[in-house]
Parts: C-alpha cells; sequence; structure tokens
C-alpha cells in the first residue's frame, strides 16, 4: 500500500478520535455538571464575601460603641462642669452650647451608622441563608450527576482509547517525515491532509496552479495548498 494511501487511513482513524473526544466534551451530562459545579464554586464564594463583610461589620460595630461610650463620657462631663461652674456670660454659655452640639452631632452621626450597619448585617443573614437553601439542593442533584456521569465517563474514556490505539496502530505504517509534516499542518488547518479533485484542493476547495500541479509528475508523495496549506494527496 502507497505512504499517501497509509497516511490518508491514518487520518481517518485520528480524525474519529478526535471527533469522538470533542463529543465526551459536549456531552449533555458533561455540560450540565460543570454547570452545576461552577455555581456551587460561585455560592462558595459568594458566602465567604458575605461572612468576610459580616466580620468587618462586627468590627465597625465595636468601634462605634467605643465612640458612643466615649461622647456619651463627655456629654456627660459637659453637663457636670455646666452644673457645678455655670457659664458666668453669654459667650462663654453659647461655647458650651456649641460643644454640646458638636457631641450630639457625633453621637447622631455613630447612631445612624450602627442602625445601618445593623440593616446590612440582617440582609446578609438573610441572603446568606437563601444562598445555603439553594446550595444545598444543587449539591444534591450534583452528586447524583457526578455518579452517573462517571460511569458514562469511564465507558467514553474506554472508547477514546480504543480509537487512539486504532490510530497509532496506523501510524506505524506511516514514514515518520509525512507524521510530522500531518501534525506541523495539524495544528493551524483540520483535517490536514486532503485529495486533489481535478485541480482543486479537496479541503479548502481554491483552484491551484499548474505549476504547483505538475509537482506530481516527479513523483512527490504530496503537494502543498498554496491557499490553506493542506497536504494534497492524489
Amino acid at each position: 500500500m502507497e505512504q499517501t494511501e497509509m497516511l490518508w487511513q491514518y487520518q481517518q482513524a485520528d480524525m474519529a478520535a478526535d471527533a469522538f473526544e470533542r463529543e465526551i466534551k459536549r456531552s449533555p451530562n458533561r455540560v450540565a455538571l460543570k454547570k452545576n459545579r461552577e455555581f456551587l464554586v460561585e455560592q462558595q464564594n459568594a458566602v465567604k464575601r458575605m461572612e468576610q463583610e459580616v466580620a468587618e461589620m462586627a468590627d465597625r460595630v465595636e468601634v462605634i460603641k467605643v465612640a458612643i461610650n466615649r461622647i456619651e463620657g463627655q456629654l456627660a462631663a459637659l453637663q457636670s462642669r455646666m452644673e457645678a461652674n455655670p457659664p458666668a456670660d453669654l459667650k462663654q454659655a453659647q461655647e458650651m452650647a456649641r460643644d454640646a452640639q458638636k457631641l450630639l452631632n457625633n453621637l447622631n452621626d455613630y447612631e445612624r451608622e450602627m442602625k445601618r450597619i445593623q440593616k446590612d448585617a440582617a440582609d446578609h443573614e438573610r441572603s446568606e441563608k437563601e444562598i445555603r437553601v439553594k446550595y444545598a439542593k444543587v449539591k444534591t442533584e450534583y452528586d447524583q450527576q457526578k455518579v452517573a456521569y462517571e460511569a458514562e465517563y469511564a465507558e467514553q474514556t474506554r472508547q477514546l482509547e480504543a480509537k487512539q490505539a486504532f490510530a497509532q496502530e496506523k501510524a506505524k505504517s506511516v514514514e515518520k517525515a509525512l507524521l510530522d509534516k500531518y501534525a506541523q499542518v495539524k495544528k493551524h488547518c483540520v483535517p490536514p491532509v486532503a485529495r486533489l479533485y481535478g485541480d482543486q484542493c479537496g479541503g479548502c476547495n481554491m483552484s491551484l496552479p499548474q505549476v504547483t500541479l505538475r509537482k506530481f509528475k516527479n513523483d512527490v508523495l504530496y503537494i502543498e495548498c498554496e491557499n490553506c496549506g493542506r497536504m494534497i494527496i492524489q
């Protein structure tokens, strides 16, 4: 059998193995499993972010509590000072009133922030519960899918390995130089080998110049398509 015909048979076996491998990757069970796995990872990350945000809120609440206690102490001290030493004139009374109002404004700001944080924390807790419910439902579905897919994948792997082994057996009859060229062309053009139909490349259907076609008269095994780069055999 001529080398070109053996190369053609190898390509058929190689393309069949590649096609089956792509079919495995597009398996509905595999796609569904991958989708659910991505969802589970996404939900895990969302819970982690919420937990981190809640922890930061808790830290901020402690800071606010300390600030509120400090302001309340300052207000109490200011009130005691005013009672012990009432302002001697209007100017002194206004200064004390301004100090008291500033402390009250700061206290109100902290109290508003505290309420906002408490609301955000409650929202986070509610969202986290909803996520955990969805996660548990999808996780159950994922575990069932995984068991079914693993059995399917084991059989698909066995079939793929058989197809790849068949292709490699065909490759043993092909010269190394042809296999090397085949592998090189396959990186950018699939399938790498095409038949010649009239004066056209069977891969891209473009006509080839006569000067290129005349190379076959010199007993070359193949010519290269000037358009797509495929190996063209007769």
